[in-house]
């Protein structure tokens, strides 16, 4: 057996941004959120917190979906 070394490396590299990216972005959403609570009390709608914070679940919902789509093989 033989171990492609390089490739295992880049795969770990891949996965391991990847995991960061959609940490980060879910982050944000969830600051987005805790910054419209306190744009609500101070008597702001915090609509565009609102939009923001949807638009950062809905990526990282979109790469776990891609995820699963990559490692199901009945949905290729």
């Amino acid at each position: 057996m033989d171990v492609k070394w390089g490739n295992l490396a880049e795969v770990a590299g891949v996965s391991v941004g990847a995991t960061v990216g959609v940490v980060v972005v879910f982050a944000l959403g969830v600051w987005a959120l805790a910054d419209r609570q306190e744009a609500r009390e101070q008597g702001s709608e915090g609509s565009v917190q609102l939009v923001g914070a949807g638009a950062c679940f809905l990526v990282c919902a979109c790469a776990v979906l891609y995820g699963l789509y990559l490692i199901i093989p009945q949905f290729h």
